[in-house]
């Protein structure tokens, strides 16, 4: 069953997945030679504050039901399958900045983050992981005094709100790993670089996004 929350947050992504089209097409034909450099700057500003935007509107959301986000019924079954706790993995994005040509100090500090982002991520796994086992205790333990109240509603509400809470604590956790790397290997590419690098993670996105609704198309007339 979908909720009003998860509902207008459909709304809300399908709008920015459009705006990200058109902050592609800027990206992609923009004249890459040095001399543009206040374009480049210009169209990187607009993208950090289109997704900064995606994350004020998702924690806001998810404030108000975070199951709906591990849960997504805005995305293909292709897009959940490529997901990672809610989002896209961090350590992918160092795959899309492999091909250009760096400095050696460029390299040593993409190097550094990536071995950074690493150790975020699988301290955010650790503690998804802990969730789930605590989930399943609470569980048992929450069942078992639930069987012998009268005040069963109460029990299973606060049930309930403790595994929202830990949920939406791991989720944060995970978009600031993700917004932690879009920062970092923005202030170590240069705006050209910057603008490559984000042109090929939104590429990414919009193609995976047409991809898997192309699937469910394909799966509805089978």
């Amino acid at each position: 069953m979908t909720s009003q929350v998860g509902e207008n947050f459909r709304k809300y992504f399908e709008n920015w997945m459009i705006q990200l089209e058109e902050l592609l097409k800027q990206l992609v034909i923009v004249p890459r030679e040095t001399s543009y450099v206040n374009d480049h700057e210009s169209l990187v500003s607009k993208m950090t504050t289109h997704h900064k935007d995606y994350y004020t509107a998702k924690w806001a959301a998810a404030h108000e039901d975070i199951l709906a986000f591990f849960t997504p019924m805005w995305l293909s079954p292709l897009e959940i399958v490529y997901s990672w706790i809610t989002g896209w993995k961090p350590s992918m994005a160092f795959r899309l900045v492999g091909g250009g040509a760096f400095s050696d100090e460029q390299l040593k500090n993409i190097d550094g983050l990536r071995v950074k982002i690493r150790g975020e991520e699988e301290k955010v796994e650790r503690e998804m992981e802990r969730q789930q086992v605590a989930i399943g205790d609470r569980k048992m333990v929450e069942l078992a005094r639930i069987k012998n109240s009268d005040n069963n509603d109460e029990l299973v509400e606060l049930a309930l709100k403790g595994l929202r809470m830990s949920l939406e604590r791991v989720m944060k956790m995970a978009d600031c790993v993700r917004l932690k790397t879009l920062k970092g290997l923005l202030e170590i590419l240069s705006p050209i670089q910057s603008v490559d690098f984000l042109a090929a993670i939104s590429t990414i996105q919009i193609q995976m996004r047409k991809r898997g609704r192309k699937r469910m198309n394909v799966a509805k007339f089978n």
